[in-house]
This record gives C-alpha cells, sequence and structure tokens, in this order.
C-alpha cells in the first residue's frame, strides 16, 4: 500500500473518530485532569506549556488530516454532481468540471447563471429547457382538464340524484 493510500485511510479514519462523542469525553477529561493537577503543580509554567504544547500540536496535525478528507468528501461530490448535469436532458454539460476552471471564467460562468435565475424569477421558464417548459405545460393542462371533468361528472351525478329523488316522490 502506497503513502498516499496509508494516508489516506488514517485521515478518515481520524475525521471519522474525531467526530465521536466519546472522542470528544476523552479531550474533556484531559482538560479536566490538566485543571486538577494544576494545584500539583503550583500553576507553573511547566504546567501551563503542557496544554498548550498538546493543543498546538493535535491542532496543527488535524488541519492536514481533516483537510484530507475533506478534500476526497469535496471531488466524491463533484463527481456525483457532473453526473447528475450529464444525465439530465436540457442541463449545460458545460459546467461539467466547472471547479476547474479559472477564477474569471468561473465569475463569467457564475454572471450567466444569476442572469438565467433574474429570467426565471420574472417567467415561468425555469430551465431554459422547452421540452422542460413544454411538458410542465402540458402537465397542468391535463391536470386543469381533469379537474374540470371531475367537476362536470360531479354536476351530473347530482342532476341524476336530483331526477331520481323527484320520481321517486311521485306517486303511482
Amino acid at each position: 500500500m502506497s503513502f498516499n493510500e496509508s494516508f489516506s485511510r488514517f485521515a478518515k479514519w481520524t475525521a471519522h473518530a474525531s467526530g465521536r462523542p466519546a472522542t470528544f469525553a476523552l479531550a474533556l477529561l484531559v482538560i479536566v485532569v490538566w485543571a486538577v493537577t494544576g494545584p500539583l503543580f503550583h500553576f507553573s509554567d511547566t504546567w501551563q506549556l503542557v496544554i498548550n504544547t498538546g493543543t498546538t500540536v493535535v491542532t496543527f496535525l488535524m488541519v492536514f488530516l481533516i483537510q484530507n478528507t475533506q478534500n476526497r468528501d469535496s471531488t466524491a461530490m463533484q463527481i456525483k454532481l457532473d453526473e447528475l448535469v450529464r444525465a439530465l436532458q436540457g442541463a449545460h454539460n458545460a459546467v461539467v468540471s466547472l471547479e476547474e476552471a479559472g477564477d474569471a471564467e468561473l465569475q463569467k460562468a457564475k454572471e450567466e447563471y444569476d442572469e438565467l435565475a433574474q429570467r426565471a424569477r420574472a417567467s415561468s421558464d425555469d430551465t431554459g429547457s422547452p421540452e422542460v417548459v413544454a411538458e410542465a405545460r402540458d402537465a397542468k393542462t391535463r391536470a386543469a382538464d381533469a379537474k374540470a371533468t371531475a367537476e362536470e361528472a360531479k354536476r351530473t351525478a347530482g342532476a341524476a340524484r336530483d331526477e331520481a329523488e323527484k320520481a321517486a316522490r311521485r306517486p303511482g
């Protein structure tokens, strides 16, 4: 196993373990023990140096371990998002791997998508994809037609019931 793979496994394990309640309890216990031993060491400079050095070293190392885990998670998330963009009809495949673009290209893409968002808020065209907009419009029309048909059926049923009641009340 290479150093990178070993480091990755260790970083994942450490990030996972550091977020557990038991790890927090252990860290709290270390602080309590340190605080309780203060009078034993007369709150000396060495006593203070122990906790300062310990926490500094742990914090310094955790930064790198957690950053490694964040990088892996971010890469995995980008791949998943790229796959969703690639798979959706009407989506702009040009945004796949956009995180690799330079700052100027990112800013230009942001401005374009801000403009798309403003236009979408001003109209019913949410994606700029004619197929999606037409399908949504057709679905709304079908729903309205179904509602009108149901209301007509209710009126017809009500009229038939009224006629049946009148006929039942007539003599002979």
